[in-house]
């Protein structure tokens, strides 16, 4: 299989990387580095990717920047950032890249925990993770010639001591299981399902 990987170099993605890398072609896409560079909040970067890469049968999107801070601060250009960012980003991947990818193939997004158990300094990312995996569900009655949709949703991950303190309570999920989620939805016949790992 051919899979495009955003985030690919990130903290969770060059493990999704490794879980993949067998027996398939990894195309590396990032901000900065990668086989491909691409601005999430930039539609036209976004297609211009799409026709340099060519036709692929997986995406997974480890990326996304969001706003972290507290409600009684926080503005609209703020929220904005994940909205910008992490939600249309990884909705205009599927909305654009819906004409590029081969018939069966599987597109994965990533959304969170934050959704369903919010923290405090959260409600952004909580809001953009809930959206995230409606439009998954919603997108996955939709999509054509047997393309499918899912979403990934970690908790706090091992790997990122500097957020363990906003986290009071929460266990930090192993990179091996997170990784494993987008296997799943990869390389799995399920669509418009939200994968949370806790």
């Amino acid at each position: 299989m051919r899979i495009i990987i955003i985030g690919a170099t990130g903290t969770i993605g060059k493990h999704v990387v490794n879980a993949l890398a067998e027996n398939n072609e990894i195309v590396k896409v990032g901000s900065k580095s990668g086989d491909y560079q691409v601005n999430l909040t930039d539609t036209a970067s976004i297609k211009n990717l799409f026709e340099q890469v060519g036709p692929f049968d997986a995406l997974v999107s480890v990326a996304g920047d969001g706003h972290f801070g507290p409600l009684t601060s926080m503005t609209d250009a703020d929220f904005r950032v994940g909205i910008n960012s992490k939600l249309m980003g990884q909705v205009n991947l599927v909305l654009i890249g819906q004409h590029y990818i081969n018939p069966k193939g599987s597109f994965t997004l990533t959304s969170g925990s934050l959704g369903e158990d919010p923290i405090v300094l959260g409600s952004s990312l909580s809001t953009i993770n809930s959206a995230l995996d409606a439009f998954a569900k919603a997108a996955a009655i939709e999509l054509e010639n047997g393309v499918r949709i899912n979403t990934v949703g970690p908790d706090v991950v091992e790997e990122s001591p500097a957020y363990f303190p906003f986290f009071p309570g929460h266990i930090p999920v192993s990179m091996h299981r997170v990784a494993q989620a987008y296997v799943k939805s990869v390389l799995g016949a399920q669509t418009g399902q939200a994968y949370k790992i806790l």
